[in-house]
């Protein structure tokens, strides 16, 4: 018999070598190619995992675009209200999410407390939501009735630790089917013999199959047993959740291709040391993306925050230099952040150091103050931090930012009830971003009451929501500086 033939598999990517190399020449990275053993073809026959799922894909017809029906996908509610705007509505039957986050961060916690709240509310065996309409193709709820209910599986605690955590959590008399195993084929078998409407596997890096001779958490093992668990969802119409670990950057382990192959990719943010924590979309086939949910981490579990703005606003008594209040959005919402700035005198290279903020954009943003707004920070130390650990990635805060910097190099605070926002651009323009009208109203409702924004943001006609609140419409940096110096 000949000896089984040795493989190198990257760490990073998935791609294979016949033999071992330095840089991947997939992706690049170095150092990342490791043994393992290569495994047979899947047409060989042998594989039992290949054959049960040999006749789940039947050959379809060609068709065009225009004879194809569109037909709206269902949602379930999962009893948690941010959870839910992140989703999109809720779980779509059939559907792979897979959500990631650090250790500790509550994704076990927000997964046990959202099963317990589909499985009390009885979805699983009533009709659509209370005021939610059923489409022509069925609804969500309806399938998960033929389906069964909940269904927890944790490779990375027994049983007796999830009955203790959901006791800590007040979760008393759930009848939500739990599951302590690791080996894929008895998962899989649990899943055909429970037929659940949802299932969670926590953590899809412990999970393994015996037709790999890799270790769990592998490449190979978290791209297979994801792919096997992402076709049990499909063919049967049950929702599946993967949690997934993250690296030390961040970054979801495993394959690139696990993001690929789900349909909705969410990250679980937020400091262990706070007791607030964020849910982002970063993919989703059934919704928008760079949507957010927001909750705050109690005895009692995740608690959802309907005004996510008064987290990220400071409270101060009066107004301080070197702050200035954002209006950001985040997917669909906006949100009211609150961007400090402390300017100070620096050595013989000052630092510039952002929180929350692109670094490299803060530069860019010294530059452009120095060159057009006529305001020097050559010689100072410069430090930017968003109020609340919210990351903030799109240009509309670049205006806020500029004003928040000069109010604490001049030592003078904003007007009170001040916001502002607007992209700047190299030669000093001002740009407008998008949805500025949203939000103005958000900032009206929560009685803000000076605006600075790009002159293409100013309301073409009156609006009754934005009463109470002055707008000042800009249209370059200097003409921005010179408009705050005059508020004083």
């Amino acid at each position: 018999m000949a000896a089984p033939k040795s493989i190198y598999v990257c760490n990073e990517c998935g791609a294979s070598s016949p033999r071992w190399l330095g840089k991947c020449p997939a992706c690049g990275a170095w150092n990342s190619l490791t043994e393992a053993l290569a495994e047979p073809a899947a047409g060989a026959g042998k594989n039992r995992l290949g054959a049960r799922f040999s006749a789940l894909a039947p050959s379809a017809e060609v068709q065009t675009l225009a004879a194809i029906e569109a037909v709206d996908v269902a949602r379930t509610p999962t009893g948690q209200t941010e959870l839910d705007r992140v989703l999109g509505g809720g779980i779509v039957a059939g559907g792979v999410t897979l959500i990631g986050g650090d250790p500790g961060i509550g994704k076990s916690t927000l997964l046990l407390q959202a099963l317990d709240s589909m499985q009390r509310a009885d979805l699983s065996a009533a009709g659509p939501p209370q005021g939610a309409s059923a489409p022509s193709g069925g609804s969500a709820a309806r399938a998960a009735a033929e389906r069964g209910g909940m269904l927890y599986t944790t490779g990375e605690e027994s049983g007796a630790q999830v009955a203790l955590r959901a006791k800590r959590l007040g979760i008393t008399g759930s009848r939500v089917a739990v599951l302590a195993e690791i080996q894929l084929e008895k998962i899989l078998a649990t899943l055909d013999a429970q037929q659940p409407a949802v299932a969670v596997i926590d953590s899809i890096q412990t999970v393994y199959s015996d037709q790999l001779t890799s270790a769990p958490g592998s490449v190979a093992q978290v791209r297979e047993c994801a792919a096997h668990l992402t076709r049990w969802a499909k063919a049967g119409g049950g929702a599946l959740v993967l949690v997934g670990h993250v690296t030390k950057d961040g970054q979801l382990a495993g394959p690139r291709v696990l993001e690929h192959m789900v349909d909705t990719v969410l990250y679980f943010e937020g400091d262990t040391h706070s007791s607030f924590r964020l849910i982002r979309a970063i993919k989703n086939r059934f919704g928008a993306v760079n949507e957010i949910g927001v909750f705050a981490m109690t005895e009692q579990g995740l608690k959802g925050v309907s005004n996510p703005s008064a987290i990220f606003l400071s409270q101060h008594a009066e107004p301080v230099p070197g702050s200035c209040v954002l209006v950001t959005l985040e997917g669909t919402r906006p949100m009211l952040v609150e961007i400090q700035a402390l300017v100070d005198s620096g050595g013989i290279s000052p630092r510039r150091l952002s929180v929350g903020l692109e670094r490299d954009r803060l530069a860019m943003l010294l530059a452009v103050l120095h060159r057009h707004g006529g305001v020097a920070t050559g010689d100072q130390d410069v430090f930017v931090n968003a109020v609340g650990g919210v990351r903030i990635s799109e240009p509309a805060a670049d205006l806020a930012v500029l004003l928040a910097i000069t109010s604490s190099l001049r030592g003078k605070p904003l007007p009170k009830g001040f916001i502002a926002f607007g992209e700047v651009g190299l030669a000093g323009e001002v740009r407008p971003a998008p949805r500025g009208q949203e939000r103005l109203r958000e900032a009206a409702k929560l009685g803000f009451s000076v605006a600075v924004v790009p002159k293409a943001n100013a309301p073409r006609k009156a609006d009754r929501a934005l009463e109470g609140l002055t707008i000042h419409a800009v249209e370059r940096v200097d003409e921005a500086i010179a408009l705050v110096r005059g508020l004083d």
